[in-house]
Protein backbone atom coordinates (compact mmCIF):
# COMPACT_ATOMS: atom_id res chain seq x y z
CA UNK A 1 0.00 0.00 0.00
CA UNK A 2 1.31 3.39 -1.01
CA UNK A 3 1.90 5.89 1.77
CA UNK A 4 2.14 9.61 1.09
CA UNK A 5 3.60 12.08 3.57
CA UNK A 6 3.36 15.79 2.83
CA UNK A 7 5.29 18.50 4.66
CA UNK A 8 6.46 22.08 4.39
CA UNK A 9 3.26 24.02 4.87
CA UNK A 10 2.83 26.95 7.20
CA UNK A 11 1.73 30.52 7.64
CA UNK A 12 3.19 33.02 5.19
CA UNK A 13 2.48 36.61 4.26
CA UNK A 14 1.16 37.53 0.82
CA UNK A 15 4.05 37.61 -1.62
CA UNK A 16 5.98 35.04 0.37
CA UNK A 17 7.26 31.61 -0.61
CA UNK A 18 7.04 28.05 0.61
CA UNK A 19 8.40 24.72 -0.56
CA UNK A 20 6.26 21.65 -0.07
CA UNK A 21 7.59 18.11 -0.10
CA UNK A 22 5.84 14.80 -0.48
CA UNK A 23 7.47 11.43 -0.05
CA UNK A 24 5.85 8.29 -1.41
CA UNK A 25 6.65 4.80 -0.22
CA UNK A 26 5.41 1.41 -1.25
CA UNK A 27 5.53 1.91 -4.99
CA UNK A 28 7.93 2.29 -7.90
CA UNK A 29 7.80 6.06 -7.67
CA UNK A 30 9.63 6.83 -10.89
CA UNK A 31 7.02 5.36 -13.21
CA UNK A 32 4.13 7.47 -11.97
CA UNK A 33 2.99 10.89 -13.05
CA UNK A 34 2.66 12.83 -9.81
CA UNK A 35 0.55 15.82 -8.86
CA UNK A 36 -0.16 18.36 -6.19
CA UNK A 37 -3.76 19.05 -5.33
CA UNK A 38 -5.30 21.54 -2.94
CA UNK A 39 -8.57 21.78 -1.10
CA UNK A 40 -10.36 24.43 0.89
CA UNK A 41 -13.26 23.61 3.22
CA UNK A 42 -16.53 23.25 1.37
CA UNK A 43 -14.90 22.92 -2.03
CA UNK A 44 -13.72 20.01 -4.12
CA UNK A 45 -10.07 19.12 -4.27
CA UNK A 46 -8.46 20.74 -7.32
CA UNK A 47 -5.35 20.01 -9.30
CA UNK A 48 -2.59 22.58 -8.85
CA UNK A 49 0.30 21.03 -10.75
CA UNK A 50 1.32 17.82 -12.44
CA UNK A 51 4.65 16.29 -13.41
CA UNK A 52 4.88 13.34 -15.76
CA UNK A 53 7.26 10.46 -15.20
CA UNK A 54 9.35 11.91 -18.00
CA UNK A 55 9.27 15.38 -16.49
CA UNK A 56 6.55 17.12 -18.51
CA UNK A 57 4.79 19.82 -16.49
CA UNK A 58 1.21 21.06 -16.30
CA UNK A 59 -0.15 23.84 -14.09
CA UNK A 60 -3.54 25.19 -13.20
CA UNK A 61 -4.03 28.65 -14.63
CA UNK A 62 -4.34 30.08 -11.13
CA UNK A 63 -0.79 29.03 -10.18
CA UNK A 64 1.01 29.25 -13.52
CA UNK A 65 4.12 31.38 -13.30
CA UNK A 66 4.18 31.24 -9.49
CA UNK A 67 4.39 27.52 -8.62
CA UNK A 68 7.00 25.02 -9.79
CA UNK A 69 6.60 21.27 -9.45
CA UNK A 70 9.63 18.99 -9.51
CA UNK A 71 10.57 15.47 -8.53
CA UNK A 72 13.54 13.51 -7.25
CA UNK A 73 13.00 9.88 -8.14
CA UNK A 74 15.97 8.72 -6.09
CA UNK A 75 14.37 10.24 -3.00
CA UNK A 76 10.85 9.22 -4.08
CA UNK A 77 9.82 12.79 -3.46
CA UNK A 78 7.82 15.39 -5.33
CA UNK A 79 8.16 19.09 -4.52
CA UNK A 80 6.06 22.18 -5.00
CA UNK A 81 7.92 25.46 -4.89
CA UNK A 82 5.39 28.23 -4.35
CA UNK A 83 6.26 31.88 -4.83
CA UNK A 84 4.34 35.14 -4.77
CA UNK A 85 1.69 33.50 -2.63
CA UNK A 86 -1.78 35.00 -2.45
CA UNK A 87 -4.52 34.67 0.17
CA UNK A 88 -6.50 32.58 -2.31
CA UNK A 89 -3.72 29.97 -2.24
CA UNK A 90 -4.74 29.13 1.33
CA UNK A 91 -5.67 25.46 1.36
CA UNK A 92 -4.60 22.02 2.46
CA UNK A 93 -2.15 20.71 -0.11
CA UNK A 94 -1.96 17.04 -1.00
CA UNK A 95 0.14 15.00 -3.35
CA UNK A 96 -0.93 11.86 -5.17
CA UNK A 97 -0.36 10.22 -8.45
CA UNK A 98 -2.08 12.03 -11.30
CA UNK A 99 -5.67 10.90 -11.00
CA UNK A 100 -5.56 10.46 -7.25
CA UNK A 101 -5.63 6.68 -7.27
CA UNK A 102 -3.73 6.18 -4.03
CA UNK A 103 -4.96 6.72 -0.50
CA UNK A 104 -4.61 10.37 0.39
CA UNK A 105 -2.11 11.50 2.99
CA UNK A 106 -2.82 13.98 5.74
CA UNK A 107 -1.90 16.94 3.59
CA UNK A 108 -0.08 20.06 4.68
CA UNK A 109 -1.83 23.32 5.53
CA UNK A 110 -0.77 26.47 3.70
CA UNK A 111 -2.16 29.71 5.06
CA UNK A 112 -1.45 33.00 3.29
CA UNK A 113 -2.40 35.93 5.44
CA UNK A 114 -1.06 39.26 6.59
Amino acid sequence: QVQLVESGGGLVRPGGSLRLSCTASGTIFSIWPMAWYRQVPGKERELAARIASGGGLTYAESVKGRFTISRDNAKETVYLQMANLRPEDTAVYYCNNFGGAWNWGQGTQVTVSS
